[in-house]
């Protein structure tokens, strides 16, 4: 006589069949996000853009609704902003090549006066090389340059056809941002059609709070930015190294990157201060940087980003940490925003205050104003 196969889960101890239904459940959980995250990575050249132009709509969407409100015509307020934008970015960057490029004699100047102290330093110092010996190794290294032409020109190839896609995906990502801004509540109402009609409202309003933090942390990176930017300038001035405004403002675009950004940049000026005012001064600019990187890791980016968006100082440094480590400097670029986006999305699903909240006075501007309340330890005291 055969048992019953209810009879025969039930003899199965209580422990194993939790575990082993979760298990499976995670297992298929796992499943699809590799196959998501495979999807994003084979797509990576349309989702990157897409994305940045994601976050450069929370950031110029504020500056386009307040002159909505003004009453100026939509078309006119992006095209405003657009140009504000453009120009802001286009004019810190021309200043920052036309710096570099005024103080280049200089620098070159500062840099054949340094070659000439390490030759002198080569020939009397506790090497003492000789002229034949010194002859030797510029001619070694010209020996290796011919030897290796052929992966030098591969790597400018390389470097040409990277080249090439950066420019399509900015003209994607710009192109993206103009819709954005000029129509993204209709863009989004149609991605809110393929929601099922029951749970519709829900998702808008969880939609319009991820978006609403996505705001506040391109604002709180902002401040970052301006604070890393001041900081090193400062150091570079006191110091007296050449090129601190340029040197500052590439900072500032760096520290939009969290952490690899700012590095790059700061290593830029280390070099320059090697260059041009000596290993002392380079010491002295590094120290600097690593102060002001250690303020950005452990102060700005944790307190600033997690107040922004609601997030564990915790959450924050493993969100970067992640992202760099699975995506590189766009992983990095674009974790804290994502984490940010589900995290209130997901807090917005189950929240009883956002059941019956019309997304229409979802304020996405200023998105503390009209957040739920956090009744997770109620719920806590509750069970």
């Amino acid at each position: 006589m055969s048992t019953p196969e209810s009879e025969i889960s039930n003899r199965v101890p209580k422990l194993l069949r939790v575990s082993a239904a979760l298990s499976w459940r995670f297992v298929v959980v796992v499943a699809a996000l590799y196959v998501v995250a495979y999807v994003f990575g084979y797509l990576a050249s349309i989702v990157i853009p897409v994305a940045i132009a994601l976050l450069l709509a929370a950031l110029l969407s504020p500056g386009v609704s307040k002159l909505v409100e003004w009453r100026v015509p939509r078309g006119v307020a992006v095209t405003v902003m657009m140009i504000i934008g453009l120009g802001v970015l286009g004019g810190v960057l021309t200043f920052v090549i036309s710096e570099f490029s005024r103080g280049l004699p200089e620098l070159q100047t500062q840099v054949a006066a340094s070659l000439d102290t390490i030759q002198t330093w080569l020939k009397d110092g506790p090497a003492h090389l000789s002229d034949a010996q010194l002859q030797n190794y510029v001619n070694e290294i010209v020996k290796t340059i011919k030897e290796n032409q052929a992966e030098i020109t591969s790597g400018a190839l390389t470097t040409a056809a990277t080249l090439g896609e950066v420019l399509t995906g900015l003209l994607l990502a710009l192109f993206t941002l103009i819709f954005f801004l000029h129509d993204g509540d209709g863009i989004w109402r149609f991605v809110t059609r393929a929601v099922p009609r029951d749970v519709r409202q829900r998702v808008d309003v969880a939609g319009r709070r991820g978006f609403g933090s996505l705001v506040s942390y391109v604002r709180a990176t902002a401040v970052v930015a301006i604070v890393d930017a001041v900081g090193v300038g400062i150091g570079l001035a006191i110091i007296g190294v050449p090129l601190v405004v340029p040197l500052s403002a590439l900072v500032f675009l760096g520290a939009f990157i969290p952490i690899i950004g700012a590095v790059f940049t700061g290593a830029v000026a280390v070099l320059i201060a090697l260059v041009t005012n000596g290993p002392i001064a380079a010491l002295v600019v590094l120290a600097v940087l690593i102060g002001v990187m250690q303020l950005e890791s452990h102060v700005l980016q944790p307190i600033l980003l997690g107040r922004a968006v609601k997030l564990h100082p915790l959450a924050v440094v493993l969100a970067i940490a992640g992202g760099l480590v699975t995506g590189g400097i766009a992983g990095a670029l674009l974790a804290v925003p994502l984490l940010a986006v589900l995290n209130s999305g997901i807090r917005s699903l189950v929240s009883d205050a956002d059941a019956d909240q019309n997304p229409q006075k979802v304020d996405v501007l200023n998105p503390q104003d009209t957040a739920p309340k956090d009744d997770t330890s109620e719920r806590v005291k509750e069970l």
